[in-house]
């Protein structure tokens, strides 16, 4: 019979010379890393590292040992790196980055570019954070607000990237990749769906409902209690209600908001009518200028990954590393490469920290691509109903 408290004894004792041995790996790793301080070497050696994992592997006795003799060395190895970093990081070794920081971000007297029409909830969106103190103008599409700021015809761009009920704007995210342009802040605002009608219809009237994909996602259950009504997709929520508004046919209504209602002219024939009644849609404010207040608290980034086993796990080890808060994380397919992904990562910090600079140092070196998309801080995280 095996005797269980000798062997824990046997593995404590192992376990005490690996840590010897580990801390005195991480000794010489530290004496690499003043090296490559003083040669300007990169921290990342892929060629190297492979072939170390190559003679590993083929040391160790076992198909199981071959491979968890690959996955502790590939975790070793991605701990010295880290140390390194942080080492480059303590030394002023730093990376050149296009960030400024400002004391405050100009909202006043400034340009502001909104999709959609006067009454939709990114203008809304819009009045909240910026207040009433700007000149606005509305365009057609997300991409036509994007080529607004890129052109300099707007300072910033008002743009919705999620909805607590819809999910993700994954439009926006792949835009965000194609255009030069950083977040430079964040307004959530409740989304209070009615339905709206000409003055003088009724619910008994309506054979048609529009209004945005989203919206009418968000108020699917109602619908889905209306089978005669045809749901017709339209560019937003406002112009749901312009439409309504503009062909006076009391069977035809828009769901849309209740200032839309007001600017158009229209009814609420019912309201309370989305999924869930906490529905909130997050705008990311966008500019062409890479700044960032100083109090800001969140940080996006996006990158892409070499096409290999346990890349994601390495690249997220760099936020676990420098405890890092990681709030949020997206994906969204890269064009033209099959079966190839690349991850949006919302995560705490400022960009003067030491362990934001780790971490984006860490990410920088081992991704194949990528970006600080901004930072930035929330400025109305407690939602007020009306």
């Amino acid at each position: 019979m095996i005797d269980l408290q000798e062997c824990r004894k046997e593995i404590d004792a192992i376990d005490d010379e690996i840590i010897r041995l580990f801390e005195k790996r991480m000794k010489v790793s530290e004496a690499v890393a003043e090296y490559k301080i003083n040669t300007g070497k990169q921290v990342l050696d892929p060629e190297r590292e492979q072939a170390k994992i190559t003679a590993l592997r083929k040391k160790a006795h076992g198909e199981f040992n071959t491979l968890g003799a690959q996955e502790l060395f590939q975790q070793i190895m991605a701990i010295s790196r880290k140390r390194q970093y942080q080492l480059l990081t303590k030394n002023g070794i730093e990376e050149e980055r296009d960030y400024e920081m400002v004391d405050r971000l100009p909202l006043e007297n400034v340009n502001v570019v909104f999709q959609g029409v006067e009454g939709a909830y990114a203008y809304a969106a819009m009045r909240a954070y910026f207040g009433e103190n700007i000149n606005s103008h509305h365009v057609k599409t997300w991409r036509d607000a994007m080529e607004e700021v890129s052109g300099g015809r707007a300072d910033y761009a008002v743009l919705p990237i999620e909805n607590s009920t819809a999910g993700i704007v994954a439009d926006i995210y792949d835009l965000l990749t194609e255009y030069e342009l950083y977040i430079v802040g964040e307004q959530l605002l409740p989304v209070d769906h009615v339905l709206l009608g000409v003055p003088g219809a009724s619910m008994e009237d309506v054979r048609e409902v529009y209004s945005h994909p989203q919206g009418l996602a968000q108020c699917s259950k109602f619908l889905e209690a209306h089978p005669e009504w045809k749901s017709i997709k339209v560019e937003n929520t406002a112009y749901a209600a312009r439409k309504v508004h503009e062909d006076q046919d009391k069977a035809k209504a828009a769901i849309a908001s209740r200032e839309a209602g007001q600017v158009f002219g229209l009814s609420i024939l019912t309201e309370n009518i989305c999924n869930n009644g906490q529905n909130v849609t997050r705008f990311i404010i966008v500019s062409s200028r890479p700044v960032y207040e100083k109090e800001s608290g969140k940080i996006s980034i996006c990158f892409e990954l070499p096409h290999e086993s346990g890349t994601l796990y390495n690249m997220l080890s760099h936020m676990i590393y420098n405890g890092l808060n990681m709030t949020k994380i997206e994906s969204r397919p890269i064009p033209g490469k099959t079966w190839e992904y690349r991850f949006f990562v919302d995560f705490e910090g400022n960009l003067e920290d030491s362990a934001v600079k780790n971490a984006i140092r860490g990410l920088k070196a081992e991704a194949n691509r990528m970006r600080v998309l901004g930072n930035y801080k929330a400025i109305n995280t407690e939602i007020q109903r009306g």
